[in-house]
């Protein structure tokens, strides 16, 4: 059950303990993960989360310890700068008291807390994503993370985990981080769970929504981040070519702009935030929202796109290679060429073209303005060929539902056993 008062967390044998940080237990991909991590080393380790406050609730609840830390956050720059003081004293008392092995950060803000923390146990950080490239790391703010806080901070951590093979250049080249601290850790897919629940049969008006024509779905939160916008200028395009329908699973701020923007293309959009009544079959477009299960609505469908502009090790595109979908990547950083095509570099220069990776399509980034229109006509020949041939959609299928076989929870979870080993021993 969850606690608001550091002293009242538990205490097991301190060689058994893991202390694991994060911000908040909202909504993101970041916590998804944070609470599979949880629940899994829970099987070994004593496990106890951290967090700066639960004001967001607990969203992902795996059945530990729940500690706050209970700061909050907002304010100008002065409450800011006491409640990182506090939060830094606050997790020091916490370690302290529990005196584990690790103490396991997920996401930059925590990451700050624990490397200045100090107090026993060993540091390791988790990046989730790219830090050159994350648009949202900008302004004043942003520079004194990149320019100061990241390269003078970092390499106070005993581990670093990155979730892509790809973060780990950036850290080296971009933010002086040494090579020794760095190891690569992917995400884990619970694949037989995946499986399980796509099969979960779609309501009648769902149903006959996908049987109408070709579904092309994508899935995430509706941010600048996943840039759905000009996928939808290159789905507007397909259908001048031939039918099909456009799907997106999730909710986020940009949920009006985007769907504003489909109308002003001229597509005909489904938004279920808008309405009570169940989807039709005369729509382009479904914006069907926050689903608890989201897999029921991959495996039916033709194909998954997927056009971040950046990502970390993603987990809607996994979960649609789970359920045996083709997927058509952004060839974006990081995380989607090293899960389609394995044994390939990152390009020198941005990719301009269809490449057909061993277990996928990677497609080139639609972020460029001065490129977006070829770039946009690269995607709408992809989906259009993609489409038009079902031997290809099949064997894409199953060479992406192979690739997941990779990233299972035993696989990835034996590495994680042997970094703790690995420290507990150093």
């Amino acid at each position: 059950m969850p606690s608001n008062n550091i002293d009242s967390s538990p205490v097991g044998k301190a060689a058994n303990n893991l202390l694991l940080l994060i911000p908040n237990l909202g909504l993101g991909g970041a916590q998804r993960v944070f609470h599979d991590h949880s629940v899994e080393l829970a099987k070994t380790y004593a496990v106890t989360e951290a967090v700066f406050n639960l004001e967001g609730g607990d969203l992902y609840p795996s059945g530990n310890p729940v500690v706050s830390l209970e700061v909050e956050g907002g304010g100008g720059v002065l409450t800011k700068l006491r409640n990182f003081r506090r939060r830094i004293s606050g997790l020091r008392r916490l370690r302290e008291r529990l005196r584990p092995l690790a103490c396991v950060s997920h996401l930059e803000g925590a990451d700050y807390v624990n490397l200045l923390s100090g107090g026993p146990g060993k540091t390791i950080l988790c990046v989730h994503g790219s830090k050159l490239h994350d648009a949202n790391i900008r302004g004043p703010i942003g520079w004194l993370r990149k320019k100061v806080l990241i390269p003078t901070l970092y390499n106070r951590a005993d581990r670093i985990v990155t979730v892509s093979r790809d973060i780990i250049p950036e850290l080296i080249t971009g933010f002086g981080v040494k090579p020794e601290k760095l190891l690569t850790i992917n995400n884990f897919f619970e694949v037989a769970q995946i499986e399980a629940k796509s099969q979960e049969p779609l309501s009648e008006a769902e149903a006959a929504v996908y049987a109408e024509s070709p579904i092309l779905v994508t899935s995430g939160r509706l941010t600048q981040q996943k840039n759905q916008r000009p996928l939808l200028a290159a789905f507007a395009a397909l259908l001048r070519r031939r039918p099909a329908k456009l799907v997106f699973i999730g909710d986020g701020e940009l949920r009006d702009a985007l769907v504003t923007h489909a109308r002003e293309l001229g597509l005909r959009v489904y938004a279920a935030w808008e309405t009570s009544a169940p989807p039709t079959v005369d729509r382009d477009v479904y914006f069907l929202g926050l689903q608890q299960n989201p897999f029921k609505y991959l495996r039916p469908a033709a194909a998954f796109v997927f056009p971040s502009a950046w990502e970390g090790f993603p987990m809607a595109l996994g979960e649609a290679m789970v359920c045996g979908l083709p997927v058509l990547s952004a060839d974006c950083p990081t995380g989607p060429r090293e899960m389609l095509a394995p044994a390939t570099a990152t390009p020198a220069t941005p990719l301009r073209h269809a490449e057909r990776g061993a277990y996928g399509i990677l497609l080139p980034m639609l972020t460029q303005p001065s490129t977006l229109v070829a770039d946009q006509a690269v995607w709408t020949d992809a989906m259009d060929a993609v489409l038009t041939d079902p031997a290809v959609r099949s064997r894409l299928g199953e060479l992406a539902r192979e690739r997941m076989q990779d990233f299972t929870r035993e696989r990835i979870f034996n590495q994680w056993l042997k970094l703790f080993e690995e420290v507990s021993a150093g």
